[in-house]
């Protein structure tokens, strides 16, 4: 059975709000597959963004799992759970990389999301107790390299934490590819979201789960190119098809909704 593309992309133009809540909408209740927007940057601000990434590469960082790497700059809050003290230690690392306030992408795609998805408000989330979250991310994808199958749900995650996060509603993810690779590196997204049956499926002590959990099940591929800016549901379970050639190279951030009204967002990493 073929699922290719039943579920479906949609680009949006950077000036079209009607659309815009709609499309939010589509993605929280899994509607929509993804939101490109494809001309919400121009090349200066591109070329401006992977050159200051590329003038911190070394601060990368690689997790080792026994089915994959995950090269990030920044912290990642998933992976910091049982101590998320070092995770807001370590979360201003990503303000380093942008130093230029003309130039920095994390505010500019912010700003833009914000106003084309309606929004009233878009902050950086914080804890009660005044610790700022990571707003962004950077995550290189080198040749040879893949994200196996998984599922995003800080709600789940976070459940036993005690973290703000795990009261939000619903959660979506805002990735912003800065340099495209030459081969591969699609993004695949199932229309399925988890369940306590598909732990069956877990790698152990690995990234994420076997395939065998979306068989059947309706997906998209999308190919980013340099330039898009796209948003997901990452609660569904999506994948990364390997690399070819030169960095895959993206800004990622997720978003989160308290209520149902989808005006107020926070986003972190």
């Amino acid at each position: 059975m073929n699922n290719d593309h039943h579920w479906n992309q949609v680009s949006l133009p950077a000036d079209d709000r009607a659309s815009g809540r709609k499309l939010l909408r589509g993605l929280v209740d899994s509607e929509v597959a993804v939101v490109v927007c494809k001309d919400l940057l121009g090349d200066k601000l591109l070329q401006s963004g992977l050159r200051q990434i590329r003038d911190h590469y070394g601060k990368k960082f690689a997790t080792q799992y026994v089915n994959g790497t995950l090269t990030t700059i920044g912290p990642y809050l998933a992976k910091h759970l049982s101590r998320p003290e070092e995770y807001f230690a370590n979360a201003s690392i990503i303000d380093e990389v942008f130093p230029e306030p003309d130039f920095d992408l994390r505010h500019i795609v912010r700003d833009r999301l914000k106003s084309l998805f309606g929004l009233q408000s878009m902050k950086v989330q914080e804890e009660p107790g005044g610790q700022r979250y990571a707003d962004s991310i950077v995550r290189v994808h080198a040749d040879g390299v893949c994200n196996p199958l998984h599922n995003d749900n800080i709600m789940r995650d976070a459940a036993s934490t005690g973290l703000s996060l795990a009261k939000l509603k619903h959660q979506l993810s805002c990735i912003v590819c800065i340099q495209e690779c030459d081969q591969g590196g699609e993004l695949i997204s199932y229309r399925k979201t988890w369940n306590e049956e598909d732990e069956a499926f877990k790698i152990k002590g690995g990234l994420g789960y076997d395939r065998s959990v979306v068989r059947d099940v309706p997906r998209t591929v999308f190919r980013p190119q340099t330039g898009d800016v796209y948003v997901i549901n990452p609660t569904n379970y999506h994948e990364i098809e390997r690399v070819g050639g030169k960095d895959r190279i993206t800004l990622g951030f997720f978003i989160g909704f308290y209520d149902d009204e989808l005006r107020n967002a926070v986003v972190w990493s």
